[in-house]
């Protein structure tokens, strides 16, 4: 019975896409069977400051895959109302009214704040640290954020904390099937690190990278991304009403036509070019759409957009923004060089390896 429940909850999971599900239903169907201890947790001790979205799609998987006993998890969040919450849906985790007490002990802590509350959040531990020592913050403790913009330097600088992983996930994480790109302070070794990736690995795919700067280009493509799909998935399915579709029938087209794309052209692994060229024929319905997109400037608007939200991850990490086409080069702010970027960002490209998950 309890590998039928298993396999149950992994079709719900798989099949989110087209069907609209009770999150707290599927989550009690999860976990009704994970609440048992695990042999083998990750870290000693998980604990998350914050209980939001994100929060709880890594709580989730971490459980439902038993890769960390509830009871070795604890959750800190200001809202009385959202730690009943996350003790409803996951039995066995603690939970604390405080964050000295939350962090005590754990050697993972997990921001899942907003940016703005990260520095009220640095505070929290750095009091920690400095009155209790290793009581208050253990020496090897980790910090891992999930907050868009804030560069590895604040957290060590804000928090005291000399080992910290940054990572910038998106919201198919709260279905299992997101990215995340994440990199870390040099400071933390391999095991660490495959901990870290472990973690990660439990809500999608993971992305390791070098160079932080990665991590911030990735809030333009992958953070950010979802919002651009939903946005063009949102103009075919009112196209397709427009023409004459009831609106469900739209929404299942758009969804699966989306899906099955996707899915083809990894499998494939074709460059997206010689797949559209494959749909395409000479003077066809597809040609006629295609040179309309071509036309309105489609692929500058979309590039345009991901440059104007890697410019707002820098902006949020107060870093310069001055990258991209057009755009004046930090150089050209003192008087030096030509005062516009012709093409590509005047910043230091990234060194080092992008390395993916096998």
């Amino acid at each position: 019975k309890i590998l039928i429940s298993t396999m149950i909850a992994h079709r719900f999971l798989s099949a989110a896409t087209t069907r609209s599900l009770s999150r707290r239903a599927l989550l009690s169907t999860s976990l009704a069977f994970s609440t048992t201890t695990s042999n083998h947790d990750v870290f000693s001790k998980i604990s998350f400051i914050g209980t939001g979205k994100m929060a709880q799609a890594l709580i989730a998987p971490l459980i439902t895959q038993k890769l960390q006993a509830p009871s070795s998890i604890n959750a800190f969040d200001v809202s009385d109302e959202a730690l009943k919450r996350v003790e409803d849906l996951y039995p066995g985790v603690q939970v604390s009214n405080s964050i000295p007490d939350c962090i005590q002990d754990a050697n993972l802590i997990v921001y899942a704040v907003k940016p703005q509350n990260v520095e009220k959040v640095n505070a929290e531990i750095r009091r920690a640290k400095e009155e209790k020592g290793t009581d208050g913050v253990r020496d090897d403790a980790i910090i891992l954020s999930v907050a868009a913009g804030t560069p590895i330097s604040n957290f060590v600088e804000g928090s005291l904390v000399e080992k910290v992983a940054r990572s910038m996930p998106n919201t198919p994480a709260q279905i299992g099937a997101g990215v995340t790109v994440w990199g870390c302070t040099e400071n933390i070794n391999a095991d660490e690190r495959k901990k870290i990736k472990t973690v990660l690995d439990s809500f999608g795919k993971s992305v390791f990278v070098d160079d932080e700067k990665f991590i911030d280009m990735s809030t333009s493509i992958s953070g950010s991304g979802p919002a651009y799909i939903f946005l063009l998935m949102e103009a075919m399915i009112d196209a397709g009403v427009h023409m004459g579709f009831s609106r469900e029938t739209a929404t299942v087209l758009v969804h699966h036509t989306l899906l099955g794309s996707t899915k083809f052209a990894m499998e494939t692994g074709e460059h997206p070019a010689v797949l559209r060229n494959s749909v395409t024929s000479p003077a066809g319905t597809t040609a006629s759409a295609i040179y309309e997109l071509e036309n309105g400037k489609f692929r500058t608007v979309i590039k345009d957009a991901i440059w104007a939200c890697y410019r707002r991850s820098l902006e949020m990490g107060g870093k310069c923004s001055q990258v991209g086409p057009n755009r004046v080069s930090s150089d050209s702010l003192l008087g030096v060089g030509s005062s516009i970027s012709s093409g590509h960002h005047p910043v230091e490209p990234p060194t080092g390896e992008m390395k993916t998950k096998s």
